[in-house]
């Protein structure tokens, strides 16, 4: 058994700093709510890996507009008649796999013979512009419109929120397909490229609002109900001030979950829209451009699968990294 410690006029009267050697003397620190949510979403090591993805992507997306538009050395419109196979009548690529090769990785577009992977890494820069403006243009109408109705309340949320199920139950596939396709090539001095990326920019984004808005408003008429609100209205506060230092902060958590989530969406929407032939117009490559002009030649599956595999892989890195920031942002939702 060991002797109880005793305890004499010498260790009595010890500093502390004495009786506290050996222990660490750095000082305890707090951490922000913010440090605490990338502390949880390193341990994501799914989320994370979703978001080294995208960073990839994103990269490869502004280095293929620079390299296609600015110098030139991509050429996903140049024809290679000399691999196809005009004496069989098919006009398939030649070789095996459509004719992948060291030159050409993912083979060649039957018929004209273009590349696969230049037209791919040059499309992704279309996709991913109009995916991430249209998130941008619905998170801020959304977030507008969804703390209006949420913090004031009475005719101003009856009208919005009438407003939001208009927007719900507009058939926006069929609108955008009728508005598109009636847009002229050239308006005031622009390009059709440029015409096109803004119609559907606005299209996805303006329409798609009311998702995020309803979110958004849901969390301010929790938020505004809360203790802090209270102590700032007691202290003199006004509306104002309440809206963009106290509501506003405690809803950009929701706010850039839901965003992660609804890029994907958009990359979709927009594929689906230049594969229905109402968007950007050829020779420009896109995805669902690309996977439009493989549906012809449905017995090259080849032609279907690069571009099918491109939006397969950025929608689902958006999505695992929308989860993992989700979880991060709110560990109750686990």
């Amino acid at each position: 058994m060991t002797p109880p410690l005793e305890v004499t006029e010498s260790t009595a009267a010890a500093p502390p700093e004495v009786t506290l050697a050996g222990m660490s003397k750095k000082a305890i620190q707090g951490r922000s709510l913010s440090q605490i949510a990338w502390l949880r979403l390193k341990r994501d090591k799914v989320a994370i890996a979703g978001a080294f993805v995208i960073i990839a992507l994103i990269l490869a997306a502004i280095a293929a507009l620079v390299l296609d538009r600015v110098f030139n050395v991509i050429g996903p419109n140049d024809f290679h008649q000399d691999l196809i196979d005009t004496e069989g009548g098919t006009l398939a690529p030649k070789g095996t796999f459509g004719g992948m090769s060291l030159e050409h990785p993912l083979g060649i577009e039957p018929v004209n013979g273009r590349d696969l992977l230049a037209r791919i890494f040059a499309g992704s820069w279309i996709s991913l512009l109009i995916a991430f403006l249209a998130t941008v243009l619905s998170v801020l109408i959304g977030t507008v419109m969804g703390v209006m109705a949420g913090f004031f309340g009475g005719w101003i949320d009856t009208i919005i929120s009438r407003s939001m199920d208009v927007f719900l139950a507009f058939p926006l596939l069929v609108f955008a397909m009728a508005l598109v396709g009636v847009m002229p090539d050239t308006v005031f001095g622009l390009g059709s490229e440029t015409v096109r990326i803004g119609m559907l920019t606005f299209i996805i984004g303006f329409f798609n609002w009311p998702y995020i808005g309803r979110i958004v408003r849901g969390q301010t008429l929790s938020l505004r109900e809360r203790e802090f609100v209270d102590a700032a209205r007691s202290l003199g506060a006004r509306g104002p001030y309440i809206l963009f230092r106290e509501l506003l902060p405690n809803l950009v958590a929701p706010i850039l979950v839901y965003a992660t989530l609804l890029i994907p969406t958009n990359i979709l929407f927009e594929s689906a829209l230049s594969f229905l032939g109402v968007g950007i117009n050829a020779p420009t490559a896109t995805w669902g451009g690309m996977l439009s002009e493989a549906s012809r030649f449905y017995t090259m599956p080849h032609f279907m699968l690069w571009p099918g595999l491109a939006i397969f892989v950025t929608v689902l890195a958006f999505n695992l990294f929308g989860d993992g920031l989700r979880d991060a942002l709110d560990p109750r939702a686990r």
